[in-house]
């Protein structure tokens, strides 16, 4: 089977124990997938709907749009399992012998590559998924708003994770124009993409507060 096709309770228990798969990049792929999920249930919730038709065509479109990003970050917590074997059985090469030392140098370095791939592209993905939600918050059922906050909060955890398994991949790799690049174009999306969530949550709780002061009286 198939690591996201375990249950909650499967993949929680075989993330708590000592296998070397899933980990932190598994968890991210499978927190940002969740925080879309919720971004796309909001969507479903607000077509139909008279009260938001003027939004119905652009609602559509951001559906879209998410039902390939929760199917790309599912898929990745697989490919993260997959990419990591590689340089788990790197670690294990010998290096007695000067010779041996080079050639685990050499396999090491393409493994962490390897290693480094599928937190980059979730880094990535949980970008574009935190642009579909500064887009919905707008335009979604006011009824399901929380929903888009706790969808961006996931994704805000998600894209600061695969920053983590980035960083801990790239700061083992001696090819230094390989690590600028990848650690450049990294924090600029998590930078903006932090900053996004941030602005969307407080739109949320700004939303949830007038509906409470609207009860009150």
């Amino acid at each position: 089977m198939n690591i996201s096709e375990k249950t909650c309770v499967g993949f929680v228990e075989v993330l708590a124990s000592k296998e070397a798969v899933p980990g932190g990049g598994g968890a991210a792929a499978l927190v940002g997938a969740i925080g879309m999920a919720l971004g796309s249930m909001v969507c479903n919730l607000t077509i139909g709907k008279k009260k938001y038709a003027e939004y119905e065509e652009s609602v559509k479109a951001i559906l879209a749009q998410a039902s390939e990003i929760e199917k790309n970050l599912l898929k990745m917590i697989d490919d993260d399992a997959e990419n990591f074997l590689p340089l788990s059985k790197a670690y294990g090469l010998p290096q007695g012998t000067e010779e041996e030392k080079k050639a685990k140098g050499e396999t090491m370095e393409e493994a962490l590559k390897t290693a480094c791939q599928v937190p980059i592209d979730i880094v990535r993905v949980c970008f574009d998924a935190i642009k579909l939600h500064e887009d919905l918050v707008d335009k979604g059922s006011k009824l399901a708003i929380s929903d888009v906050g706790v969808g961006v909060q996931c994704l805000r955890a998600a894209i600061l994770s695969g920053q983590l398994n980035v960083v801990i991949n790239i700061n083992s790799i001696k090819d230094q124009e390989y690590v600028n690049k990848v650690r450049t174009e990294v924090e600029n999306l998590v930078e903006e993409g932090v900053n996004i969530c941030d602005e969307v949550y407080a739109k949320v709780v700004k939303a949830l507060e007038k509906e409470t002061v609207a009860a009150a009286h």
